[in-house]
């Protein structure tokens, strides 16, 4: 079973104003994917997800040009040969980097559907796991930046959905990421477990101001207050208090993460499946997670493909965390593009892999027609 084609599917849909959520990169008015398919010379069809790395359109050229130039012909079950020549020629010497990794990512998450496949297995299984409850939060493009008491409401009905945790967006002023995480916790109590994402927007005196009240408030942990590039400030904001940090969706395969771990300063790992290098890729650092103690809890991308990976993806590894799971208002990317819903959450808290081959999923080839790229930025 041999890679006969490969093509790149693009798709867009508009945010309207009253949907949009401000976080710390920007007030959200549109929604990009670069979904991977690729073809055997068997007639089998295998579907994943790259990140859009905000610039879709580029994305999918280097699929459909350089990824494909590099792989036609291989054997499909053949993930570690495909993996290791994409890295050779794109990422260890004179390649396109971070955007060959996206690239990367959802040409490797649509390998391991053309595996499953051929197994006729769940994904789970294909990887060494077994189907089993993983605590889920409530996350994606939500819980952004409003006055306090809003902010409280929209958490309260998340709970009100079964969600057992939720993870806020700061990277506001420190103020009023104060105000509003206090809010939260008054309102939900002790026994719902509080998250912060500053999406890079801190700086580390910013993280000093900030963490005496995250501490009184329980937040389990901060994600991402600086790029990932910037160690040193990871490095003081470790000693700046006891929230521990939380890294990863802006890390690209093993090597990064090698350096995160050896560093010491996250506790908490969050490779995203279309972004690192894919389903091979994150098994890899889930090991290496698991050496150092570490959980691993993925961050989750646009569409059903990667949510669903997703889960999959935990219940394949020993040290699974945190699913994330998307709460935002509108994503027909998430409730459309399959046959059913990437995942349901349980009356714990939890969600569990959909039986069947692969991830469970069927792609409707319509709902893609019907949503083409748009050009421009994502978030302004």
């Amino acid at each position: 079973m041999r890679i006969a084609d490969i093509r790149a599917v693009p798709i867009s849909f508009p945010v309207p104003a009253d949907k949009s959520v401000r976080l710390g990169i920007g007030r959200s008015v549109k929604r990009d994917s670069v979904l991977v398919r690729v073809e055997t010379d068997e007639g089998h069809v295998g579907w994943g997800e790259a990140h859009h790395g905000r610039c879709p359109g580029a994305i999918a050229k280097l699929i459909d040009t350089t990824m494909r130039g590099l792989v036609l012909g291989f054997e499909a079950h053949d993930v570690a040969g495909v993996w290791a020549r994409v890295y050779k020629m794109q990422l260890a010497s004179h390649g396109m980097g971070a955007a060959a990794a996206l690239a990367l990512s959802g040409l490797d998450m649509a390998l391991w559907d053309l595996r499953s496949q051929a197994t006729g297995w769940p994904l789970y299984r294909l990887l060494g796991g077994s189907s089993k409850p993983i605590k889920a939060y409530a996350g994606g493009i939500a819980l952004g930046w409003q006055e306090p008491a809003l902010l409280a409401e929209e958490a309260l009905r998340h709970i009100a959905d079964g969600y057992r945790a939720l993870k806020l967006r700061v990277g506001d002023t420190a103020a009023k990421d104060i105000a509003r995480v206090r809010a939260v916790r008054q309102a939900v109590g002790n026994e719902i477990d509080i998250l912060v994402d500053a999406n890079t927007n801190y700086t580390v005196d910013d993280v000093r101001k900030v963490m005496p009240a995250y501490e009184e408030c329980a937040v389990g942990w901060l994600e991402e207050p600086f790029p990932p590039q910037d160690r040193r400030a990871y490095a003081v904001a470790a000693s700046l208090g006891r929230v521990p940090l939380a890294a990863g969706e802006n890390h690209y395969t093993r090597y990064e993460f090698a350096t995160l771990l050896e560093d010491a300063h996250v506790q908490f790992v969050q490779p995203d499946l279309s972004k690192t290098g894919g389903v091979t890729e994150a098994m890899r650092i889930a090991a290496m997670a698991s050496a150092h103690k570490l959980t691993v809890n993925p961050h989750t991308s646009a569409t059903a493909i990667n949510m669903a990976t997703t889960i999959h993806f935990l219940c394949g590894v020993d040290n699974p965390g945190y699913f994330e799971g998307d709460v935002t208002s509108l994503n027909p990317f998430r409730d459309h593009l399959a046959d059913r819903a990437p995942y349901a959450l349980d009356s714990n808290g939890c969600v569990t892999p959909h039986e069947g081959v692969g991830i469970g999923l069927k792609i409707d080839q319509a709902f893609i027609a019907e949503h083409p790229l748009i050009e421009g930025p994502c978030y302004v």
